[in-house]
């Protein structure tokens, strides 16, 4: 299945633009591929206003962000995978929706008897130390 992401950014963003609110989105400016001014990062991160008072050119795709902005009077070309929004919420009250790191990973495949099939985590897989006396 196709991730979800793409669609709840859209759908939230129009949820904060019906309540006359100011959307942002949060992003992770060290993933790759991504386009944002760089004297504007804050620990790997950036906050970006995408109200339409701000951007130009907004598109919301499946698999990119992208629009046309200005940054102390000198417009830029802003490029972000889906991927790296790490959350999309309104300026004035915080209220939004955050993404983790595993919101793209597929669901656990279904067998024939309707039983979810769980993968192996990543955490057993892991080594485990323990104190021995």
């Amino acid at each position: 299945m196709n991730s979800s992401r793409p669609y709840l950014i859209r759908a939230i963003y129009q949820w904060i633009i019906d309540n006359n609110a100011t959307p942002h989105l949060l992003v992770d400016a060290e993933a790759d591929t991504v386009m944002v001014p760089e004297e504007f990062i804050q620990n790997g991160k950036i906050i970006l206003n995408v109200g339409p008072m701000a951007v130009q050119t907004l598109s919301l795709g499946n698999d990119v962000v992208t629009f046309t902005a200005r940054f102390n009077g000198a417009s830029r070309e802003i490029y972000c995978p889906v991927s790296a929004v790490l959350a999309i919420y309104a300026k004035e009250n915080g209220q939004g929706m955050a993404f983790s790191d595993y919101d793209d990973e597929s669901p656990d495949p279904i067998d024939d008897n309707g039983v979810k099939e769980k993968k192996p985590s990543a955490a057993s897989a892991r080594p485990k130390l323990r104190v021995v006396k």
